[in-house]
């Protein structure tokens, strides 16, 4: 991606567990895979750390979108997938709440080969933030926006 390309694109926050999306990440720079420039990528032990107000707050700061990478059922923190799960449904109706499309957080399960999966999922965030941004553009120049 062009640095012209890189100061119009909508920013993305990806959240990568330690134990799957990061070795997943690091797959992927280690084959010299590229995705977009606007991605923003955090490791953490695991996202059920962040509360709700965090992605809200990640969404009023600028984030256009964001996905959570996470071991899914392999979590090595007991119970900690399905707290995820059920804390990703109630943010995702309080983006509804708030105006905001629930499809600009996601979450998936990563494994810690899959560098394929993990480019997928970045490629087709930044396909919906980019036609989301260029939708507003259009709307607020007057143009149809659909």
């Amino acid at each position: 991606m062009n640095t012209a390309t890189k100061a119009t694109a909508p920013p993305i926050l990806v959240l990568v567990t330690d134990a799957c999306a990061d070795p997943a990440a690091d797959a992927v720079g280690q084959a010299h895979l590229h995705y977009s420039a606007n991605t923003y990528v955090m490791r953490t032990p695991s996202p059920v750390l962040f509360p709700d107000k965090f992605y809200f707050d990640c969404f009023e700061k600028g984030f256009a979108g964001i996905i959570v990478m996470s071991c899914g059922h392999e979590c090595p923190y007991q119970g900690a997938f399905e707290r995820l799960v059920k804390r990703i449904d109630r943010v995702k109706l309080g983006l509804k709440e708030r105006g905001l499309d629930p499809a600009l957080l996601r979450l998936t399960a990563i494994c810690t080969v899959c560098t394929k999966a993990y480019i997928k999922e970045i490629v087709d965030m930044n396909a919906l933030v980019v036609a989301k941004a260029a939708a507003e553009t259009a709307a607020a120049a007057g143009g149809d926006a659909a």
